[in-house]
């Protein structure tokens, strides 16, 4: 099993989602994690939405920061395009998916968030396989 690590500024949006997304499609090639530079405490009920839309309850997922996430190797390091560095992770390989942040945009530019980190999310995955 592979450890990835998704990375964005809030950990309430992208990372999240992404997050989801690895659990659903990699759920036995991957241990997904999320975390966030400086993170909101709080999952934005817009995500909680449109991810409920197709099945997934991310009500359950917590807002994290870098130094909740376990300390293991990670294969992958993945930020969202909010600028992050992830100094203190160790990852083999360190990719930046440039995501717009979703977070102030109405319900179906969110859609269109959450499906391109999905379509991200299966692309890596099989890329891992």
């Amino acid at each position: 099993m592979k450890n990835i690590l998704f990375v964005c500024v809030e950990n309430s949006n992208r990372s999240q989602m992404a997050q989801a997304f690895a659990k659903i499609i990699g759920s036995d090639k991957v241990n997904a994690y999320s975390a966030g530079s400086r993170p909101s405490g709080k999952i934005n009920p817009k995500a909680i939405a449109a991810m409920k839309e197709i099945g997934y309850d991310l009500s359950a997922h917590e807002s994290k920061s870098l130094d909740e996430i376990p300390d293991v190797p990670y294969e992958y390091a993945i930020t969202m395009g909010c600028g992050d560095e992830c100094p203190l992770v160790k990852a083999a390989h360190r990719i930046d998916w440039s995501i717009p942040d979703p977070r102030n945009m109405d319900e179906a530019q969110f859609r269109e968030v959450r499906d391109t980190i999905k379509q991200k999310v299966k692309e890596l995955i099989e890329s891992i396989s």
